[in-house]
């Protein structure tokens, strides 16, 4: 349609309703017209129809909605009655204009309180249904507004989501889409409980979850077997600019509105971020369902709540999650594999894996392929929380087990490391073999050897092997002169690091494991209160912890014994020397046919990060001059990786080449 046949059209639309509004006009020539009512027009008003009402559906379907609310809000007959009389203006504009005539003043077109009593037929005498702790303002269903005016002449608003849910529209409230989540349905025996509980009028619940907890999905599935419908709020997305309350305000009348019970998590962040809406959220009238990792604070409610601990699903629930989540909605996805068998190790609650399959396929869609086990590794560590990022430098791991030149024992160590990962669920839980135990469920390792042996590349390879990622701790953001500051900076690690799926990884950990000491002075009574501190956290860790250090005797004997696998990395031999040598040469780097790999590995007993970095000091000499690798550039980065260590240059190591290094000094 051109723009002259758009402006055409209504321009036709205007004339005919100023037509309709001429004719229904006694005096269409009155220069005060709008600015009163004459009787004859307040008489054609109620005797006549008019086309700009609102249409409420199906026959009923207004009396039904306001039977809802009747149920979900305790409304007797005169709120009921109340709230039509103020909602009638948005239902049809002539009541504007009639209650403008009764209020004597055009310009007031809602019903005021002492108007809306006055139809109602009860007076003065009613006012106590419009007290802010009455069922209609205490829910949200209607606003008295202008506080500054007499309390009879206030104005009556029904919230625009109020009105359009009595017209049949459940679009959510605008303040509420960001934080809406989609409730994710498992399959979960535990929910049993939740409904029971709601069935003896437990109003408020509160779910304790770890990492990859079900406690959503047990409260989604627990609601919908009482009957009730559910609203999920995800809190990490509230912003804590918001009018707290309010959001809160809005969230309970959403679930009261839909006759159902309102579920939000995690209320730790909450707690932190906005306490008047969390206290808001607790006290909400309906059932709540409130899920987190803290215990229940008192502050947070004065009601007091039943308290259950939230599961987390075990490898075959997992399994058959992803399976729905990937299989049962992608024809393209992996038939023929079980995708447990690339996630078993990632904690994801339900909702974390459905959105996990819906990245994974959408990465696989981008590149026009079926989706594959990096995929779906991809999209699991994609639903990892950014906070640990802010704490700790996060490597998304390439390496692979063909980058690693190590003794066949310590390969043996580290695999068995990556085995304990992929079986704890099956080897602690469906075995039993936690029972009794108060350590934790985490697992830490500690690789021990001369720098460049290895530690942090193995870390790596463990990690990518798991599909996870590996997070470095920054320990200059973690130890602090001040006393208590170290302390609080690694509760901060631990706290974020408990919500990633990834593998944590202290480097120089001797630094901060190292062995408590005598106490001499307040420094020492101070150090070794860290050490203590550090050792309670790991023992509550629930992820896998790779430790580092250069000299494995620093570490304090407590770590040790709490220590599940302790890889030693020793100096690479002669033969994993020439590996080392042929694998950093590579094969797109030119080099010389005068290269001798066997001498270089004979006669130089170098850590596998020595000969990486002599190997790129050769490139560099070539590329200055545009030319291939010399056995000549190898020698002279050797010399001065030898220098770098302060290490001498010995005629008996360098042998025919030592010649070439006197020309160069």
């Amino acid at each position: 349609m051109s723009d002259g046949a758009t402006l055409g059209w209504v321009r036709a639309a205007v004339s005919a309703a100023v037509a309709r509004r001429r004719s229904d006009d006694p005096n269409p020539d009155d220069p005060f017209r709008g600015l009163y009512i004459t009787d004859d027009q307040v008489d054609g008003l109620l005797t006549g129809a008019h086309p700009g009402g609102v249409s409420v559906g199906a026959p009923g379907a207004l009396d039904e909605r306001l039977g809802g609310l009747t149920r979900s809000f305790g409304l007797d007959d005169l709120d009921l009655t109340l709230l039509v009389v103020a909602l009638a203006p948005d239902l049809d504009p002539r009541f504007e204009r009639l209650y403008g005539y009764l209020h004597d003043d055009v310009t007031r077109r809602r019903a005021s309180c002492g108007l809306a009593l006055e139809l109602c037929g009860v007076g003065v005498a009613g006012r106590g249904r419009l007290d802010p702790a009455g069922p209609l303002v205490d829910g949200s269903l209607l606003l008295v507004e202008e506080d500054d005016r007499p309390f009879l002449t206030r104005s009556l608003r029904v919230p625009d989501r109020v009105a359009w849910h009595l017209l049949g529209d459940d679009t959510p409230d605008p303040v509420l889409r960001g934080l809406l989540a989609p409730p994710v349905v498992a399959d979960l025996p535990d929910a049993e409980m939740v409904t029971r509980a709601v069935a003896a009028g437990s109003r408020l619940i509160h779910l304790r979850e770890r990492i990859g907890a079900a406690g959503v999905s047990l409260a989604v599935e627990g609601l919908a077997r009482a009957g009730l419908p559910a609203v999920v709020l995800d809190l990490h997305r509230f912003d804590a600019g918001a009018d707290g309350p309010a959001v809160a305000a809005a969230a309970v009348r959403e679930a009261r509105l839909r006759g159902g019970g309102l579920i939000a998590g995690p209320v730790d962040t909450l707690a932190e971020r906005s306490l008047p809406a969390l206290r808001a959220l607790a006290d909400g009238p309906c059932p709540v369902v409130l899920t987190g990792a803290r215990p229940w604070d008192p502050a947070w409610s004065d009601e007091v709540p039943l308290v259950l601990q939230a599961p987390v699903l075990d490898t075959e629930a997992r399994g058959e999650l992803w399976c729905r989540a990937l299989n049962g909605s992608h024809p393209g996805g992996p038939a023929d594999e079980d995708p447990a068998r690339f996630a078993v190790h990632f904690r994801l609650a339900p909702e974390q894996v459905a959105r996990a399959a819906r990245a994974a396929r959408q990465t696989a869609a981008a590149d026009g392929r079926p989706v594959g086990p990096a995929d779906v590794q991809a999209g699991a560590r994609a639903q990892n929380a950014a906070g640990l990022e802010r704490l700790a430098r996060r490597i998304e791991p390439r390496a692979g087990w063909s980058d690693l030149v190590l003794p066949a024992t310590v390969l043996a160590q580290l695999t068995e490391l990556t085995g304990r990962v992929r079986h704890r669920d099956l080897v602690l839980d469906q075995w039993g073999m936690a029972a009794g135990a108060t350590k934790g469920r985490g697992i830490t390792a500690l690789f021990a050897g001369d720098s460049g042996t290895g530690k942090t590349l193995s870390a790596e390879v463990v990690a990518g092997d798991l599909g996870l990622d590996l997070y470095v701790i920054d320990l200059s953001t973690v130890i602090d002169k001040y006393v208590g500051e170290t302390e609080k900076n690694l509760d901060r690690i631990f706290a974020e690091a408990d919500r990633v799926n990834g593998v944590l990884l202290f480097d120089e950990a001797d630094a901060l494991f190292g062995k408590r000491s005598d106490v001499k002075d307040a420094h020492d009574r101070y150090a070794n209160v860290e050490v203590a501190y550090l050792l309670q956290r790991m023992e509550s860790f629930d992820g896998l912890a790779i430790l580092t250090t250069n000299l494995r005797a620093n570490v304090d004997e407590a770590f040790t014994r709490r220590l599940d696998a302790v890889v030693d990395f020793p100096l690479p031999e002669e033969d994993d020397r020439l590996r080392l040598w042929a694998l950093h040469l590579r094969p797109a780097l030119p080099r010389t046919d005068d290269v001798d790999l066997d001498f270089l590995a004979r006669s130089f007993r170098l850590s596998g990060g020595n000969i990486r970095n002599i190997a790129v000091g050769a490139a560099y000499l070539a590329a200055a001059e545009t030319r291939p690798v010399a056995m000549a550039d190898l020698v002279r980065a050797t010399d001065a990786e030898y220098r770098k260590l302060g290490h001498l240059c010995l005629e008996s190591e360098f042998g025919p080449w030592f010649a070439l290094l006197e020309v160069n000094r």
